[in-house]
């Protein structure tokens, strides 16, 4: 069985699953401007297995899998992995599931969402749910990996109500996941609050008594290419994964910081809007993409209106006219 986990170089760098982010037409602008050698690893948008089971479910859940030809080949050129995130209750359905990914999908691996701290998700007994029942927990994970021989790693919090590191760490590296990234924050915490790295760090001394050879990554308000290879020196951690740090940064895994100008940051605000456009016209509502527009058209003198005119935008077409105009108007000029 190939475990690519143990094969890359750390620090391992890895880009969040992210509900109605990480879709194909983002995975692949991040996997553009990124450096080689500074991005790993990307996963899917979260898919429910219970959905991906269901026959009439299946045809629109199975979307957050697909993968588009272009960025397949721009990920086998640059040795960047992708992995199908997958989430659920039932030990007997990731099973199933696990194995149809695996036959008749190309991922490097699957990963199984125990972090994901929505309430809605949480109350149904899923992801970060599971923190609790760790009994179903470990049956999840065994199953998942007696289906497939793709690598399975996991995704998790330190804990619902309070932080349960030790005990939780303890009972995910007893069924061997090939890596576990852990979240330094709890259920209750949502996204607010600090992320707790001395907890990580923590999880990392305990995989060190009871098992070297799974890699721990870290993950939790990282903002920088430099402060992630910090982290990893300061609290031996062997990678981190990226959140929202990529919508303060789409330039974020490249190894020297990068200034942006207003001209790269409309190029690629464009070239976004034309994946997606291709890769989702007419079967994903336009308006998703209008989270990602104030990444780019930030930073620079006319921003603000700039983007309150793409708010406005009703089309694909109204974003080329509005940032076509922007850039006669604004000329050559630099910020």
């Amino acid at each position: 069985m190939s475990d690519f986990w143990t094969e890359i170089a750390t620090p391992i760098m890895a880009l969040a699953p992210m509900e109605d982010v990480t879709d194909t037409s983002f995975r692949e602008l991040v996997a553009q401007i990124s450096e080689p050698g500074c991005l790993h690893l990307l996963f899917t948008e979260f898919t429910a297995v219970d959905g991906m089971n269901h026959p009439v479910g299946k045809k629109r859940v199975s979307e957050r899998l697909i993968v588009s030809e272009s960025e397949r080949r721009l990920l086998k050129e640059k040795g960047i992995k992708l992995v199908a995130q997958i989430w659920g209750n039932k030990p007997e359905v990731f099973h199933r599931i696990t194995r149809e990914i695996t036959e008749e999908y190309d991922f490097d691996g699957i990963d199984i969402n125990m972090g994901c701290p929505v309430k809605n998700v949480v109350k149904q007994g899923s992801c970060s749910a599971l923190i609790d029942q760790p009994k179903l927990a470990q049956e999840i994970i065994i199953a998942s990996k007696e289906a497939t021989h793709l690598p399975v790693s996991v995704k998790t919090r330190t804990g619902i109500r309070q932080h349960e590191t030790e005990r939780w760490m303890t009972q995910l590296l007893e069924t061997e996941p090939a890596a576990i990234t852990l979240h330094g924050r709890i259920q209750k915490q949502q996204s607010d609050g600090e992320a707790d790295w001395n907890e990580i760090a923590k999880a990392v001394v305990i995989r060190n008594e009871l098992n070297p050879s799974i890699p721990v990554l870290g993950n939790g308000d990282i903002l920088s290419y430099a402060q992630s290879v910090e982290y990893c020196n300061k609290y031996g951690v062997d990678g981190v994964m990226i959140g929202r740090g990529i919508f303060h940064d789409p330039w974020f895994f490249n190894s020297a910081k990068k200034v942006s100008r207003r001209d790269e940051k409309l190029e690629q605000l464009v070239n976004h809007t034309k994946l997606f456009e291709r890769n989702w016209g007419g079967v994903k509502n336009f308006n998703i993409l209008k989270r990602f527009y104030k990444i780019y058209a930030s930073g620079f003198e006319g921003a603000a209106q700039l983007r309150a005119k793409l708010m406005g935008a009703n089309s694909y077409e109204d974003v080329y006219q509005i940032i076509s105009t922007h850039s006669q108007f604004v000329g050559d000029t630099e910020y």
